[in-house]
């Protein structure tokens, strides 16, 4: 056991928190990708709309010969040019065999929970591929040292102690610090990973540029299942879904938890910023990203986790949640808005909730002429029309379903107040709640009924918000509440010539 009595010693993050750049960018020879599940492409294959955010990309002829029927392996450096634009566009996602479990730490920080550290620790040594591997476990001040202690040493871990609590972010920089291997996998003691997990991380990293990979986070199972256990096996916020993609802000995928993560020890710096205790994860994507490195999100690892089902306790946890709101947006200025949408949808909807003939024909009409620019835009696809149809409907009724959430988590202290003094107001909440709990419901795949789910929802929500007023308040800034217009609905349109 290592103990660390003097924290303060060790380097910590530099105050801007500024990552390096990576050195190589360009995909090596061997590097495979395949045509993302969801993207149209058009009959002769020189255009594309996909990836999140939308990009509309045109390809050369050269493209549509080395892309083919969706997928190819980079041989060349153009094919290294096509491959890496279209990577990070999120139109393609890489194919690798999984790699071999080498020059890994695992990093588990934990205070107290000896018995969830046991099962992670057993599972390590059970799968073969982690056994050998060099494990850190970091107390972050437990109450009983003497426990944890004991189960790291039956495990053949080696134990960092920190004499007083100084949060998850400082324990990940400790065993970063103490890490010789290239890369490292931080593991929390309440997950327990599944078999293959690490290999197909690792696999990742043959992007020079990854300096992050993720896998997804499941609920694990339990003997009798109550109401919120059955709630979080599908609205878990460590759960980021099925779907894989790159990592980047303002998409559907802006973060991934740091419940189980694997990273490149060079791309990190100094680790996660120590004085969050609480959105230090989604900060070091932020970061990792304005500094040009890459990070993705791989659903075909998993890793299990137990998660809260007290109520007292899950209430407080989204809480604090919501609570590193407000230092995220005074850190990365626009990069983490409650609601994004485009200036005409937002009108729109405004003209929609009048309930009136008139607007609603307003709202019909900015439809219709969005609709007819996007087609002009893209005269080459098969039906210019309907395409740019089908897109304008699907911004309207992605900004309504941003509304609805806006109005019942991170704004319902607003929507509350003016449903106190306007009966329409009133009405208008008690349909949104009312609303938004069904339409996540149906597309939760729950075994709740649908009263409980949406008032599980709501809780959730109402818990969130609370926390996101409350660092707002604390941290004396609007800034976590403000909305952000985007300017195109498309977000790039680009060219992919290699």
């Amino acid at each position: 056991m290592t103990l660390l009595r003097h924290p303060e010693r060790c380097p910590a993050s530099a105050p801007d928190g500024r990552l390096t750049a990576p050195a190589q960018v360009t995909l090596p020879d061997g590097f495979a990708v395949e045509l993302a599940a969801g993207t149209h492409r058009s009959r002769d294959g020189r255009l594309m709309v996909g990836g999140s955010p939308p990009r509309l990309i045109r390809l050369t002829d050269a493209a549509v010969h080395r892309l083919g029927d969706g997928r190819f392996t980079v041989t060349d450096a153009a094919g290294a040019v096509l491959a890496r634009r279209l990577l990070d566009a999120g139109i393609v996602h890489p194919r690798l065999a999984p790699a071999a479990v080498a020059d890994t730490t695992v990093v588990i920080p934990v205070r107290d929970r000896a018995d969830r550290l046991d099962l992670l620790l057993s599972a390590l040594r059970a799968d073969a591929a982690t056994s050998g591997l060099p494990k850190l476990v970091v107390d972050d001040g437990s109450r009983d040292p003497a426990a944890l202690a004991a189960v790291a040493r039956r495990h053949g871990a080696q134990l960092l102690t920190h004499p007083y609590n100084r949060g998850p972010a400082a324990a990940r920089n400790t065993g970063l610090r103490r890490a010789r291997t290239s890369y490292v996998a931080f593991c929390d003691s309440d997950v327990v990973p599944e078999p293959g997990w690490l290999a197909t991380l690792l696999a990742q990293f043959a992007d020079p540029a990854l300096a992050l990979a993720a896998p997804r986070v499941t609920a694990l199972p339990v003997s009798a299942p109550g109401r919120l256990d059955r709630y979080e096996e599908n609205n878990s916020p460590l759960d980021m879904g099925a779907s894989e993609g790159p990592v980047v802000p303002l998409s559907a995928l802006s973060y991934v938890p740091s419940a189980t993560i694997v990273v490149r020890r060079e791309a990190v710096g100094a680790g996660f910023d120590e004085a969050m205790r609480v959105g230090e994860d989604v900060d070091l994507c932020m970061r990792l990203h304005e500094a040009g490195w890459r990070v993705r999100y791989v659903p075909s690892a998993r890793v299990g986790h137990r998660h809260r089902t007290d109520l007292c306790s899950w209430l407080a946890q989204r809480a604090q949640y919501g609570t590193g709101a407000a230092d995220l947006a005074l850190r990365h200025p626009g990069q983490v808005p409650p609601l994004y949408v485009a200036p005409w949808s937002l009108a729109a909807c405004a003209l929609l909730l009048r309930g009136r003939p008139v607007p609603a024909a307003l709202a019909a009409g900015l439809t219709a002429a969005t609709a007819v620019r996007v087609a002009r835009r893209m005269p080459d696809a098969d039906h210019p029309a309907r395409a740019g149809a089908l897109l304008s409907l699907a911004a309207l009724r992605g900004t309504g379903e941003q509304l609805l959430r806006c109005a019942t988590r991170h704004h319902w202290p607003v929507a509350v107040a003016a449903a106190a003094v306007s009966r329409r107001a009133r009405y208008a909440l008690i349909a949104a709640a009312v609303a938004e709990g069904l339409v996540d419901h149906r597309g939760s795949g729950t075994s709740l009924s649908a009263p409980t789910h949406a008032a599980l929802r709501r809780l959730d929500d109402l818990a969130y918000g609370f926390g996101v007023w409350h660092g707002a308040v604390r941290r004396r800034t609007a800034a976590p509440l403000r909305p952000r217009l985007a300017l195109r609905m498309v977000s790039r349109w680009t060219s992919a010539r290699p």
